[in-house]
C-alpha cells in the first residue's frame, strides 16, 4: 500500500514528508513491495497468539462458573471502565471506536463464548476462529484496496486446507450450531481487524479501552434476555477465586495486552501480513487443550495443525526472502 502525504509508511525507518519530491521510477506508478515484519514485531505477534491460543482453556474454565454473556460482560467492563480516566479517547473517529467495540464485543466474544458453552470444544474453537485471517484479508481487499501477493495466497490456501480439515470432523462435543457461531465470531474479528487498520497508528491501548466500553451494553442486554437475573446473580455469588481469576486474565492479559499489541501491529503493517500470523493460535489452543483438559489429539487434528504451520512458513519465509534481496538501482 502507498502511504498518504502526512503518514509514515509501513516501515518506521522510511518516513514520508509532505512536499518531498517523488522517487525516481521507470515511468510506471508501481507501489512498493510488501516488507516482511521486523523480528521484534514477529516475536510480539507470536506472544499475542500464544496468549490467545492458551486462552481457550482459560475460557473453558471460566464458563464452568459463569454463564457466557455474564462472563463476557465482566471481561469488557474490567478492561474498560477502570481505565477510562487514565487514557484519553484515541485520536480517530468515534464511529470507528464504536464499530470496533461492537464487532469485538457482541460479535467476536459474544458469539464465541456462547458457542463454547457446551456447543463446541476449546480445541476446535481455537482452530475455526482463525478463519478470521481469510475474512480480514478479504475485507481489506474489498474495502481498503489492499493487494494479496501470489506467495501469500499459496500460504493462505494451505492454512485454509488445515482449517477445513479440522472443521470437517464434528460430532460429540462439537455441534453444527457451534461451528456456525464460531465462524460468525471469526467474521466479526476480521471486520474488527479492518477497522483497527483503518484507524492507523494510534494509541492501541486507548482504542481497546474505549471501544470495550461500547461492547458492554449489548452483552449485558444479551445476558439479561438469554440468562436472566437469577442465573446472573448465581454466577456472581457462587464463583470461586479461581473463577474470578479467569475473568481478570480475560480483561488484562487477553484483552488489554493482547488486543492492544495486535492493533499496534495492524496500524503499522498491511492486514495481509499481520492477520495470517493469527493462524498459529490453534497450535497453542490444541496443545493447551490436550495437555490441561485431556482433549484427544487424533490424526486429523495433527494434520490440520501441520497444514496451518506449513502455510505460515510459506507466508513468512518467502516474504522475508524477498525483503532481503537487493533492489536494482533507479
Amino acid at each position: 500500500m502507498t502511504a498518504g502525504p502526512n503518514r509514515m509508511t509501513d516501515s518506521d525507518d522510511a518516513p514520508v514528508f509532505e512536499g518531498a519530491p517523488p522517487a525516481v521510477s521507470d515511468g510506471a506508478d508501481q507501489p512498493p513491495p510488501l516488507q516482511a515484519l521486523p523480528l521484534s514485531h514477529c516475536l510480539l505477534a507470536l506472544l499475542v497468539v500464544a496468549i490467545w491460543g492458551t486462552n481457550f482453556v482459560v475460557i473453558h474454565q471460566g464458563l464452568a462458573q459463569f454463564s457466557p454473556f455474564t462472563f463476557a460482560s465482566l471481561r469488557f467492563f474490567l478492561s474498560s471502565v477502570p481505565l477510562l480516566l487514565f487514557l484519553p479517547r484515541p485520536k480517530t473517529s468515534l464511529r470507528l471506536v464504536v464499530v470496533y467495540g461492537l464487532l469485538v464485543g457482541a460479535g467476536q466474544f459474544g458469539l464465541m463464548l456462547y458457542a463454547m458453552h457446551g456447543r463446541i470444544s476449546p480445541g476446535l474453537a481455537s482452530v475455526l476462529i482463525q478463519t478470521q485471517a481469510f475474512f480480514t484479508v478479504g475485507l481489506a481487499m474489498l474495502i481498503g484496496g489492499e493487494r494479496l501477493p501470489p506467495r501469500d495466497l499459496v500460504g493462505l490456501l494451505l492454512c485454509g486446507a488445515g482449517v477445513a480439515l479440522a472443521a470437517a470432523f464434528t460430532g460429540g462435543d462439537n455441534s453444527l450450531i457451534g461451528v456456525l457461531l464460531v465462524l460468525g465470531a471469526a467474521l466479526a474479528w476480521g471486520g474488527a481487524n479492518v477497522v483497527a487498520r483503518a484507524a492507523g497508528p494510534i494509541n492501541a491501548l486507548a482504542l481497546v479501552v474505549w471501544s470495550n466500553l461500547f461492547a458492554i451494553p449489548p452483552l449485558a442486554l444479551a445476558a439479561w434476555l438469554f440468562e436472566g437475573p437469577a442465573q446472573i446473580a448465581a454466577s456472581l455469588t457462587h464463583a470461586t477465586p479461581g473463577g474470578w481469576a479467569t475473568v481478570f486474565w480475560q480483561a488484562f492479559g487477553n484483552a488489554l495486552f493482547g488486543y492492544a499489541a495486535w492493533n499496534w501491529l495492524l496500524g503499522r503493517h498491511p492486514a495481509s501480513r499481520v492477520a495470517p500470523l493469527g493462524l498459529m493460535v490453534p497450535v497453542f489452543g490444541l496443545g493447551a487443550s490436550a495437555w490441561y483438559l485431556g482433549e484427544s489429539m487424533p490424526w486429523w487434528k495433527l494434520l490440520a495443525a501441520a497444514a496451518i504451520m506449513g502455510g505460515l512458513a510459506v507466508n513468512i519465509l518467502t516474504g522475508a526472502a524477498k525483503s532481503t534481496r537487493p533492489r536494482p538501482a533507479s
